[in-house]
């Protein structure tokens, strides 16, 4: 006989799965070392997460760590805001990776801006390593 409870708690523990999965962001480069490594997995806040705003884009400070879509590269980038200037009227953001030697190569809208890397005090959450079985399986 089927157990309508054990089923509806499954549900809810593949929804709060789901729901975390979308908060965790695996690191693919040592570009932000010592902050975090490659195979390390970060928490972050959505910009939009299913219409809610997790945090402000506005509100992005100088040292935040954000993950943005980059136009010089396919993939999210995970990188610390170094500055933000005004271009004509609008606010951007000079993002460079900690383990770089230069910034990234254009400044960055706020509407580019994905998520924001979730920090307790002043250090970022950070699971280390776990996200190498993830990197394996895309060949990363």
């Amino acid at each position: 006989m089927v157990d309508l409870k054990e089923i509806a708690s499954y549900a809810v523990i593949l929804i709060i799965v789901l729901i975390a999965a979308q908060h965790l962001n695996v690191v693919v480069s040592g570009s932000m070392e010592p902050a975090f490594y490659r195979g390390d997995i970060v928490m972050v806040q959505k910009a939009n997460f299913l219409g809610i705003q997790e945090f402000n884009v506005n509100d992005i400070h100088k040292g935040d760590v954000v993950v943005y879509d980059a136009k010089w590269y396919n993939q999210p980038v995970i990188h610390r805001v170094i500055d933000i200037v005004d271009v004509n009227g609008s606010t951007m953001y000079l993002i460079k990776g900690d383990n770089n030697n230069a910034p990234d190569p254009y400044y960055v809208s706020p509407n580019q801006i994905q998520s924001k890397v979730v920090t307790i005090g002043d250090n970022l959450v950070v699971i280390p390593k776990i996200g190498y079985l993830s990197l394996w399986l895309r060949g990363l």
